[in-house]
């Protein structure tokens, strides 16, 4: 059961019973779920074989098919049976809206987010008294808050009054000020035995004449439209700095690439085999549709092989980082 007080039992209800009777609703990215929105353990249980049904291709979602999957689960099957899973969906399929979705889905996230709150030990009564049942006034004024707030402004409600708090009782006296000439001496001397220059990055003299090359204890953020190559020229600066040997079109064949460099390249989106076939390109200068369908010219075969062996040689690691989602 759960142990925080920001639960709505309704909106749990109407977005579980909605999913069932309709699931392309998970197909509308407007419409996202975590773990967390169910807090309830048979409520998660329910929803996240509806969407595991789904990922797996199902169209239509039934009684048989969740006792289907969850009866492989013995575990989580006892919870179901528990709570007469089978009557449970029935009753909320044939008690829902789909025209209050919208606002039902919202509330839930309303509530996510609140118990997160509540679940780092801060008091929101002052914002939302969930157990406030002898102030009808300010029970409503309460609810008709909540309704016509975003999430957004519920946090930025919530993160403000924190740093009226920070800002009333934190003493801000001992911030580090410097004179704007302290150690300028130095600095000049230090640049005169080792220029502020870091690794390459690809792209050229014009990227690395504005970014000065990937230097240590420095940010470098792209930006740009979706589709337009971000993830691949990410992918070209990781190689050109972990690998020491990419293949020259221009004079065709491999050529030295300076010193092998640790890097460590996250992706939130992509599959571990969707980055390395972006890396095999990039590196054997193969085009990446001819690896994937295996459909290489003269001589891209072999390079693309060396490339594999560059990769393999290197100190590059590829790690997935995401949050646990249904």
């Amino acid at each position: 059961m759960s142990t925080s007080r920001y639960v709505d039992t309704a909106s749990t209800i109407q977005v579980i019973g909605n999913i069932y009777n309709n699931i392309t609703l998970l197909d509308n990215d407007n419409y996202t779920f975590i773990e967390d929105d169910f807090p309830e353990e048979f409520h998660r249980i329910i929803f996240g074989t509806m969407y595991n049904l789904h990922e797996l291709g199902a169209k239509k979602i039934t009684i048989n098919a969740i006792e289907d999957y969850l009866v492989q689960r013995p575990k989580a099957y006892a919870i179901y049976q528990s709570n007469k899973g089978k009557e449970y969906l029935e009753q909320v399929s044939q008690n829902v809206t789909i025209s209050t979705f919208g606002y039902y889905y919202q509330r839930l996230k309303k509530m996510t987010l609140l118990r997160m709150y509540d679940s780092v030990g801060l008091d929101l009564t002052w914002l939302y008294d969930i157990d406030n049942i002898f102030d009808a006034k300010r029970k409503q004024v309460q609810e008709d808050w909540l309704d016509n707030t975003s999430l957004e402004s519920i946090a930025e409600t919530i993160n403000n009054r924190i740093d009226e708090i920070k800002i009333k009782y934190v003493d801000n006296t001992n911030e580090d000020f410097s004179p704007a000439g302290k150690g300028i001496t130095d600095l000049i001397e230090s640049f005169q035995t080792r220029p502020e220059y870091g690794y390459p990055l690809y792209g050229g003299s014009i990227i690395n004449s504005i970014t000065r090359g990937a230097r240590l204890k420095k940010f470098y953020l792209r930006s740009a439209a979706t589709g337009v190559g971000k993830t691949r020229a990410m992918i070209a600066d990781a190689c050109t700095v972990a690998c020491n040997e990419i293949f020259d079109s221009t004079q065709g064949k491999w050529v030295e690439n300076g010193s092998k460099e640790p890097v460590l390249y996250i992706t939130t989106e992509q599959e571990l085999d969707e980055i390395q076939t972006m890396m095999l390109a990039f590196l054997s200068n193969v085009d990446e549709n001819h690896i994937i369908y295996n459909e290489y010219y003269a001589g891209e075969f072999e390079r693309v092989m060396h490339a594999a062996e560059v990769l393999s040689k290197s100190e590059l690691h590829i790690t997935r980082f995401f949050n646990k989602r249904y």
